[in-house]
């Protein structure tokens, strides 16, 4: 999908978070108007791939009274809360402070919460884990500190006072990863653990790459890393992802796993101009995460 598939002007569409909700696939898109502030608007699917029907307005929009959100809110992760009984949406809140980690919750994508900002900027590329580990909630996020750009895990009993912080992936400098990290889409349960598929970008004569790398971290010990792929395995070959507002970019912030049949599917933003679907098998890739390394 594309702006023009949009119902009211826009100058690009990109980075969803994508769920299963009644039935449908709902994606929450990010909008980027053409002021250059962003916003989220819901589309729906009845099969994930095609017939998706976009909201003619959008769904959630910066509010003035909160002033993180000034300059736009951006780049979803949606996971359902079985505790809560509603969906928690993560966003990038970004103002003159910088950009933040906000929380939403919702159970309709009609009427959210705000809970506000979880921790201080300069904060992205966070969800929440879908449960509690230990009995207490989990949000993996990407600060920048000193100018360094890794994956961190912090741990919280009330979703609003968050410890325990420590860096879980970290940037490889050399390797395809070795400028930043960021998580893609929200870490997915598994037998095995805890799958996270993240984005490294490295620095390149002709601009940052952004590709997909995969880690599986413990299901109970969260902060340890049990695999991590040692090259990437997702990114930039068509030209929708090479051209665009952003070149070279492929940035999956939404998946969903079809349990029947056994897929993956993979919403990510190319070129950040275009909302696009890779697919995979997730035992495949269950298989393909055996294989890798422990970092040890």
């Amino acid at each position: 999908m594309t702006r023009h598939n949009w119902p009211y002007p826009a100058n690009a569409v990109f980075n969803p978070g994508a769920v299963e909700c009644g039935g449908q696939t709902v994606l929450l898109a990010r909008v980027e108007d053409l002021r250059g502030y962003s916003h989220l608007t819901v589309a729906r699917s009845p099969d994930g791939r095609s017939g998706w029907e976009v909201s003619s307005r959008p769904t959630l929009e910066p509010d003035p009274s909160y002033q993180e959100e000034r300059w736009g809110i951006e780049d979803p992760r949606i996971v359902w809360m079985e505790e809560l009984e509603e969906y928690a949406v993560t966003c990038v809140s970004f103002s003159r402070g910088g950009p933040v980690v906000s929380l939403y919750t919702t159970r309709d994508f009609q009427e959210f919460r705000r809970y506000g900002p979880l921790l201080p900027p300069e904060d992205k590329d966070a969800s929440l884990f879908p449960r509690r580990v230990n009995g207490r909630f989990v949000l993996i996020h990407r600060p920048i500190i000193r100018g360094e750009a890794h994956i961190w895990i912090a741990f919280s009993p009330d979703l609003k006072y968050w410890g325990d912080h420590r860096v879980v992936i970290p940037a490889r400098p050399g390797s395809w990863d070795g400028s930043r990290v960021g998580l893609g889409p929200p870490p997915i349960e598994t037998p095995q653990g805890w799958l996270v598929m993240y984005h490294g970008v490295r620095l390149t004569a002709a601009g940052s790459l952004y590709r997909l790398g995969l880690a599986l971290l413990d299901l109970e010990e969260p902060w340890r890393v049990i695999r991590r792929s040692e090259e990437w395995v997702f990114g930039p070959r068509y030209s929708y992802e090479h051209v665009g507002d952003v070149p070279g970019v492929t940035f999956p912030t939404g998946a969903i796993v079809d349990e029947t049949a056994r897929e993956l599917r993979i919403y990510y933003g190319a070129a950040d101009t275009a909302i696009c679907l890779a697919s995979a098998n997730i035992d495949e890739v269950m298989e393909y995460m055996r294989g890798c390394p422990s970092p040890g």
